[in-house]
């Protein structure tokens, strides 16, 4: 018998930043010479530019979440557009200012500022408003725990990043990426916001793995609703975790995830799981 369906709701990883960090920093202390400067999936940056947007994360989030610096913009912000364009600038402009930073000195600013990140976390009540909104989800307003959760994803996507550039093995294993996934997955109601269809019509979106799992994306009265668990969705949409969290990270264009991923039912409804994009771009 199929388990009844849920709706996903709140996830709490505020605990899983230190571990995190952790392997961070072991994996950054072995990094040879040159490992610093390979290329990475990210375009222009290399493996030292990923670490020093890492750091601009810990930096920014410590000064306008704990200390209250003001977090305004400092241009007209009025439309998504506009936010990634900003957003990009503000990374460009740290990453190369940070070029003068040691890989040493680096190391040590990350691990001094990301447990104090961990500890800010720890303290925010989960339900509380976020200091950011989650863009990407369509949340102008967003609650800590999916703002801390999306955080989550983003520092697990970058260090993956840097891991896959040097050779070292990924966290993949459960514990590390089905969070990812669960986030990422969340995604799916904005990506389909605009795509009518009768009520109850279903999408099962299935991810093979050990960290992998079942989501199905059903039309409510009001929307586009995710569910956590399979369902008899007459679309379904297979993946391995490999293909789906590169998919939802622009790391694959959905030109070339076609070969990865396997659609069963209506192509036109399934296909826009292809594109749907859990960061901020």
């Amino acid at each position: 018998m199929t388990p009844p369906l849920r709706p996903v709701g709140p996830v709490n990883l505020s605990g899983r930043f230190a571990p995190l960090d952790a392997e961070l920093i072991a994996l950054l202390r072995v990094l040879r010479h040159e490992d610093w400067a390979r290329p990475t999936a990210c375009a222009r940056w290399n493996v030292k530019d990923i670490a020093a947007h890492l750091l601009d994360g810990n930096v920014r989030r410590l000064s306008f979440q704990r200390d209250g610096m003001s977090a305004k913009p400092d241009v007209p912000i009025d439309e998504y557009a506009d936010l990634v364009r900003y957003l990009n600038r503000l990374n460009a402009e740290w990453v190369t200012a940070s070029r003068r930073i040691s890989p040493p000195l680096l190391i040590d600013l990350l691990e001094h500022t990301g447990s104090q990140v961990s500890r800010l976390f720890a303290e925010l009540d989960p339900e509380g408003s976020a200091i950011f909104p989650v863009a990407w989800a369509g949340e102008a307003r967003s609650a800590n725990w999916f703002d801390i959760a999306r955080e989550y994803t983003e520092r697990w996507l970058h260090q993956q990043q840097i891991r896959d550039a040097v050779g070292a093995p990924g966290l993949t294993s459960r514990e590390w990426l089905h969070p990812v996934l669960d986030v990422f997955l969340r995604a799916l109601p904005h990506r389909y916001r605009d795509v009518a269809a009768p009520p109850r019509t279903g999408l099962h979106v299935a991810i093979e793995g050990p960290a992998g799992g079942d989501w199905t994306l059903r039309r409510g009265p009001a929307g586009w609703v995710l569910y956590a668990g399979a369902s008899r969705a007459s679309t379904r949409v297979h993946m391995d975790q490999d293909t789906a969290w590169r998919l939802f990270s622009k790391g694959l264009v959905p030109s070339k995830s076609r070969g990865r991923v396997r659609i069963e039912g209506d192509q036109a409804l399934g296909a826009g799981v292809l594109d749907a994009l859990a960061i901020m771009a």
